[in-house]
């Protein structure tokens, strides 16, 4: 068996193939670039249907393929008309024109109301609901030509198999998908002026609607559900985290936290029909890039962790704060900055390179804290995960295990996962996952970074306001 997972990223396409028992047989990358002035980021609707056929044309040319799933991210908008033909380009997630009405739903509504239906705790500009009002609002003769709404994923499903579905955990950021009752919020529907019938069928993740070139379609899940289940991230206890230029830190949770109006992390649906929670940090595996760049250009990464390593833990008494784009979670603060403290004569390079390194881990450590749930086991994914030295500064600064994964690209193998489940290759995700190879376990030493931390963290409750 051959099981093909897609993942349809930003700017690019990842394409990969597995065998039943998660062996990576094949893997390919297609690059495109978006549309972008000011606020409006658009992409051709058809373009991204193109890519995807010729990316599985390439597959097939070299092997055959059983099933296939994908995974998108959750925002981009596609409407076309009754036989799905686009009306207008696709409006991509980045899209940020409908500020005002964000602002509309939000007056209407309350962000309470919005995170006990969505799980959604603000309403900005990027929600599919906010963008089909724009729609509605600024382009009627758009909009009266509109008789489906597809989010990305959707619409290959439909160019694939003619059908017109979608799934849940796609739907979470919409704002006008009902997260505990799994059905659509007619209310807002309402609010927006969309009718059901202009929406596709709602479908678990892993359920099998069609078959494309003799290849049996699967619906997937969105860009990081699907990445947790292709890191083994699919029951309490274990938690994600990526280092990439960003950090994300992906928990499954069995409840629907309550609202917060201090917090903005937001609760989605998950793939099992249960719910998780995303976090977020602008500024990770950047704000090392960003001092490689400026200030020790002739350094390679691997050069820059051997230096680091010569320094004691705690770097010394000198604190990074890793504010670069500013602060989004734990604390919201746009506006914090990036700085160096406790520096005396007795610094140098290595313990700048070190203090960076430190200070992400704080932020991962300092995530966990706010999130408050019972975490066993960290699965480290992007970049981060590569350096030895980070790996082991993050599990010894939060007390966890923390484990690097074989396969990097676990999105394509999430989706592989779903479709050999809606095939019947595996029973169960769970099952499934009980095969992903671990590359390197980390455990946590005696190394105290006590004083580090409340260091960081006492900066930070100064400089972030």
């Amino acid at each position: 068996m051959h099981l093909m997972g897609i993942d349809m990223g930003t700017t690019s396409v990842k394409t990969a193939v597995f065998n039943e028992k998660l062996e990576g047989k094949l893997s390919l990358t297609a690059d495109y670039t978006l549309e972008s002035k000011g606020d409006v980021v658009e992409f051709e609707a058809e373009k991204y249907w193109t890519i995807v056929k010729e990316e599985i044309g390439k597959v097939t040319r070299e092997m055959s393929v059983d099933a296939l799933a994908i995974d998108t991210q959750c925002e981009t908008l596609i409407l076309t008309d009754e036989e799905g033909n686009p009306v207008r380009r696709a409006i991509v997630w980045l899209d940020n024109r409908a500020t005002e009405e964000a602002e509309m739903i939000e007056a209407h509504f309350g962000r309470q109301k919005v995170y006990e239906i969505t799980g959604q705790p603000e309403i900005t500009a990027t929600w599919p609901a906010c963008k089909l009002l724009w729609v509605k609002r600024h382009e009627p003769e758009v909009w009266a030509k509109t008789k489906r709404v597809f989010l990305l994923e959707d619409y290959i499903l439909f160019k694939m198999t003619g059908k017109f579905v979608t799934e849940k955990t796609l739907q979470s950021s919409t704002i006008y998908f009902d997260i505990a009752g799994n059905c659509w919020w007619q209310e807002m529907l309402d609010f927006i002026g969309v009718d059901r019938t202009m929406l596709p069928k709602l479908l678990d993740s892993g359920v099998h609607v069609g078959e494309y070139e003799g290849i049996k379609v699967v619906t997937g899940a969105m860009d990081q559900v699907s990445g947790a289940i292709g890191a083994g991230v699919v029951k309490p206890g274990i938690v994600s985290e990526m280092t990439g230029t960003t950090m994300v830190i992906f928990m499954p949770s069995e409840k629907f936290p309550a609202y917060d109006p201090a917090s903005i992390v937001p609760c989605h649906y998950n793939y099992d029909g249960k719910y998780c929670l995303l976090s977020w940090s602008p500024t990770a595996g950047m704000a090392l890039k960003w001092f490689k760049n400026a200030l020790c250009e002739d350094f390679s990464f691997r050069e820059l962790d051997e230096i680091a390593e010569k320094i004691a833990p705690g770097s010394d008494g000198v604190t990074f704060l890793p504010y670069l784009c500013g602060s989004t979670m734990p604390k919201y603060n746009p506006r914090a900055r990036g700085s160096f403290t406790g520096l005396t004569t007795e610094h140098g390079r290595a313990h700048f390179v070190r203090s960076v390194m430190e200070s992400v881990s704080c932020m991962l450590k300092s995530n966990l804290d706010y999130l408050d749930l019972d975490v066993d086991e960290i699965r480290a994914m992007g970049g981060g995960a590569s350096s030895p030295l980070w790996c082991q500064m993050k599990a010894d600064m939060t007390g966890k295990k923390l484990v690097t994964l074989k396969n990097k690209e676990t999105a394509c193998l999430g989706g592989a996962i779903l479709a050999g489940v809606g095939t019947g290759v595996f029973s169960s995700v769970e099952e499934a996952c009980t095969m992903i190879d671990i590359s390197r376990a980390y455990t946590p030493t005696d190394t105290d970074y006590t004083e580090c931390y409340e260091r960081y963290v006492a900066y930070d409750k100064i400089l972030n306001v």
